[in-house]
């Protein structure tokens, strides 16, 4: 295996963004892409990472590979790639071999762990709402809700996204509208009305790091799904448990 990536922020910024969620976790590398399912240790959310081929200038691979790693200590690493560095990735001795060149070539090696968890399965999921928006609109809502609560509820309806929650005295509501920057798709003529953790929404909407856009999906008493996505180099998606409301 040798995989060289020419942008290494996509690889740098993901990893760092996982690693606030899992500690360890087993990347896959297909000849399609460099993937990784995982679920955090509570169970409460599940992160689907995608790096495609296509995001790679080299991409020489025998077969399909597992490379189970500690991402603390590759996070600590791939922090040290600048932005113009090419950062290659080889497996060697039974650890993983990270090169970055840029005038000066720096090599680390990481040893590789046994995860004895099972797979982690994608579930099948089907929602009433999508709602694509800019990571900005979202990441100030959440970051103003936070100011207040705990959690976070998401209220909508073909027109309009609210975004609001409320600690013991205070309260905190965001209203986005349904324009050129928001657009929400809705098969239920009612509103959609679903609460999430607001400490897990802050360490997933750091993928707006790697793209502007972002989509959310939900329903009532159900998982939110949460994407990222940059056309034909990576996908950064998260699935998330909902609070249920007593109510």
């Amino acid at each position: 295996m040798r995989l060289t990536l020419a942008e290494p922020k996509y690889l740098k910024e993901s990893v760092s963004i996982i690693s606030e969620l899992v500690t360890e976790a087993r990347f896959k590398v297909t000849s399609n892409s460099m993937e990784l399912v995982a679920m955090d240790p509570a169970n409460v959310a599940m992160v689907i990472f995608n790096l495609l081929s296509s995001c790679f200038t080299e991409y020489k691979l025998e077969k399909d590979i597992e490379i189970a790693i500690n991402l603390s200590n590759l996070k600590q690493v791939l922090r040290r790639a600048k932005q113009n560095d090419s950062l290659t990735l080889e497996m060697e001795d039974n650890k993983l071999k990270i090169t970055m060149k840029n005038g000066a070539t720096r090599t680390f090696s990481l040893p590789l762990i046994a995860i004895e968890e099972k797979d982690q399965k994608v579930p099948e999921l089907s929602f009433p709402v999508e709602i694509k928006t800019t990571s900005t609109i979202l990441n100030e809502a959440i970051e103003d809700v936070d100011i207040v609560a705990e959690s976070v509820t998401f209220q909508t309806d073909s027109k309009k996204l609210e975004i609001f929650g409320q600690g013991d005295l205070s309260k905190a509501k965001v209203d986005i509208e349904a324009d050129e920057n928001t657009k929400i798709t809705s098969s239920s003529k009612d509103k959609i009305r679903a609460k999430y953790s607001i400490e897990y929404l802050k360490k997933m909407i750091g993928g707006s790091k790697l793209a502007d856009e972002v989509t959310l999906q939900f329903n009532k008493d159900y998982p939110l799904k949460l994407q990222y996505n940059v056309v034909d180099k990576m996908q950064l998606s998260f699935i998330l448990a909902p609070r249920v409301e007593n109510d």
